[in-house]
């Protein structure tokens, strides 16, 4: 009986250890040069003064390739945004250009004009010129993954941002890293893929292509409207998206800062990263297409410190 007791303690002893290897440790030094990072971040919007969100409802489950959802939200998610502001930035204006440049759904065909790699070009050069680009650059060099002349970084954002690889088997180049996160994608008329964004969310809302339907949480976590990270289900041109996430009002600079290290400082064809940046604990997903970006974003894990006041307890 003694034998058989001490034969249950041991198991439990590594089962509990392995329960707490798999919960992941915050990674304290990506958390300390992501801040470093969002306070750099001078061209990101302010809740309640550069724009406005309303969460309003949680949003029912819906499996994948479902074109129905119930709306549990009867107003869009922005309510108000500064766009003089948007369109006098210049990383967010010349961002703004690169949006209609692509082929919505997955198996078409991508090419790029003359004009629209012009555009890639002045977008990637006031990225490169702003100081949480410079930041990131300098942080990446320090670590061994970059080379110090700004050509060869130049060079390294666009191979994992804007190279065209295969998304769909079928067909020609069909897809890029840029396109996926921040544009959005649908496969094979069932579904949406990537769409990570808040100005392109914003942009398709209010030309009636978006219906945001909810934001998704767990229990005892709702949303405010000044969270800066967002989960939220929507319908864009009459596909729903069960689950997505974004940044709200982040910088299209920081948000390729950040997704842009997690990229280079790891080798796994997928990488998950637990942060905190700000007053939000979050994890950074991101997954490799050879050696260019399949995609990345962010899923909010608690907001407005929660998990500082939980871990207190």
């Amino acid at each position: 009986m003694g034998a058989r007791f001490c034969g249950l303690l041991v198991l439990l002893a590594v089962f509990f250890s392995e329960l707490n290897a798999s919960r992941q440790a915050v990674n304290q030094e990506l958390s300390s040069i992501f801040n470093e990072l969002w306070r750099l971040d001078v061209n990101r919007m302010n809740p309640g003064i550069d724009y406005t969100i309303s969460v309003q409802g949680k949003a029912g489950f819906v499996s994948q390739g479902s074109h129905v959802a119930q709306d549990h939200a009867s107003l869009p998610l922005f309510s108000q945004v500064n766009e003089t502001k948007l369109q006098t930035t210049t990383t967010v204006s010349r961002f703004m250009k690169l949006l209609d440049n692509y082929e919505r759904s997955t198996g078409v065909a991508e090419h790029v004009s003359t004009e629209e790699r012009t555009e890639n070009n002045l977008f990637l050069d006031a990225v490169l010129d702003t100081e949480v680009m410079k930041r990131a650059h300098k942080y990446l060099v320090s670590k061994g993954q970059s080379r110090s002349d700004l050509r060869s970084f130049r060079s390294q954002l666009y191979l994992i941002w804007f190279h065209l690889y295969h998304r769909d088997r079928n067909g020609g180049v069909d897809s890029c890293g840029f396109e996926h996160v921040f544009v959005g994608e649908t496969r094979s008329g069932r579904e949406i893929i990537g769409f990570h964004n808040w100005i392109q969310f914003y942009l398709q809302e209010k030309n009636r292509h978006l219906d945001y339907k909810g934001y998704k949480a767990r229990d005892h976590d709702t949303p405010d409207q000044d969270d800066h990270v967002l989960n939220l289900q929507f319908s864009w041109h009459g596909l729903v998206k069960p689950v997505g996430s974004a940044f709200i009002g982040a910088s299209p600079e920081f948000e390729m800062a950040l997704f842009t290290i997690v990229f280079l400082m790891n080798t796994e064809r997928s990488t998950t990263v637990l942060v905190n940046i700000d007053q939000c604990q979050m994890e950074l997903v991101v997954v490799r297409h050879g050696r260019s970006l399949g995609t990345a974003y962010p899923k909010l894990l608690s907001s407005n410190s929660r998990h500082l006041r939980q871990h207190s307890h």
